[in-house]
């Protein structure tokens, strides 16, 4: 199998651009003429956060997460709360929120890392106004669980980075190859991912608003003010992945989708992994041949196990509200991020 390739445009002079207008760069999107706006570019030497919105972890995988960070060249600088623990999670809800109020307003804090994933993020976004987004426009950084806060960016007009987390970005290998995406993408380099063909891709071209990620995730946030799904009629392209959910709780999940109305309205599909679930069921022998049973009813251009998810290794950062331009063919697929 031919290797995954990543393809780099340098934007020199918006990286050189001043903080305040570097912000304001947009992505109009298709006739509700709102904005998404993507966050400023990162300089050697900026301040990035790390927050734990979910799930409690350990002081060894935040301080390799430090390490990365000073390696990349940045000051890493660790939320009161983060390694609190209370029943799970890192600390309660007003804790866990009162860190990332902190991280987003905070004006010498340029981006913000989440340590891990889990549970609990959808818990503190009813501390996190919308507007505080919208006033503070900065990159996120994480997945998983970390999906509602994404939601909820891009739900204020501000774009997101799905990506590696502490953990992640201090392996080496197959996945520092990966993360040097992310570093680029800090940077203001807007990658271009080219993978192989999928026995069950459907062929098209399309161009959308990127969303998308934990699909439990994101599925849970349906219909309320943090969901990015409610920018359906704006012309959307949607990933999807999940890590043990079986394949009927997928079923419904997508399912629940078409009512809503979002799946007649999306522009593509990006299907990533999905792992841990059980299988064979109900007469599918994977989660793909599952989804692509309804799926292929849809005339849209559909990319199967593309590398973002619960994958050891092959987690591609992903921007979430970016406008995207997917060519699905015979040869592969290719994703084009676009100013």
């Amino acid at each position: 199998m031919r290797r995954n390739m990543i393809r780099w445009r340098r934007h020199t002079l918006f990286m050189r651009l001043p903080a305040w207008i570097t912000c304001m760069v947009v992505t109009m999107t298709a006739g509700a003429q709102q904005r998404i706006v993507m966050p400023a570019a990162l300089q050697r030497g900026d301040t990035i956060a790390i927050v734990s919105p979910s799930s409690a972890t350990d002081s060894a995988t935040i301080a390799k997460g430090c390490n990365t960070l000073r390696e990349w060249g940045y000051v890493p600088i660790v939320g009161t709360h983060a390694l609190n623990e209370y029943h799970g999670f890192a600390g309660t809800a007003d804790e866990r929120a009162a860190d990332l109020l902190w991280a987003l307003k905070d004006s010498t804090v340029k981006a913000i890392l989440c340590s891990r994933g889990g549970d609990g993020a959808v818990q503190v976004l009813k501390h996190i106004p919308l507007a505080t987004f919208t006033q503070h426009p900065k990159w996120l950084m994480g997945f998983s669980d970390v999906t509602a806060l994404h939601s909820a960016e891009v739900s204020a007009g501000v774009m997101s980075l799905h990506s590696s987390m502490c953990d992640g970005i201090s392996m080496r290998g197959e996945r520092d190859k990966v993360n040097s995406i992310l570093r680029r993408l800090l940077r203001g380099e807007l990658p271009t991912y080219q993978v192989p063909a999928h026995p069950l891709n459907q062929q098209g071209e399309a161009t959308g608003i990127l969303v998308g990620g934990n699909f439990s995730v994101f599925e849970g946030l349906a219909g309320s003010d943090y969901d990015f799904l409610n920018r359906a009629n704006e012309g959307l392209i949607l990933f999807i992945e999940d890590m043990a959910e079986g394949m009927m709780k997928v079923d419904r999940m997508l399912h629940h989708l078409e009512i809503r109305g979002i799946l007649q309205r999306l522009k593509g599909i990006v299907v990533g992994h999905f792992s841990k679930y059980k299988s064979p069921e109900n007469g599918f022998t994977s989660m793909y041949d599952m989804l692509h049973e309804y799926l292929q009813h849809y005339d849209i251009p559909v990319c199967y196990d593309f590398p973002v998810g619960h994958h050891s290794g092959l987690n591609y950062p992903m921007i979430e509200g970016c406008k995207l331009h997917m060519v699905v063919s015979d040869k592969g697929t290719t994703l084009t991020f676009q100013r």
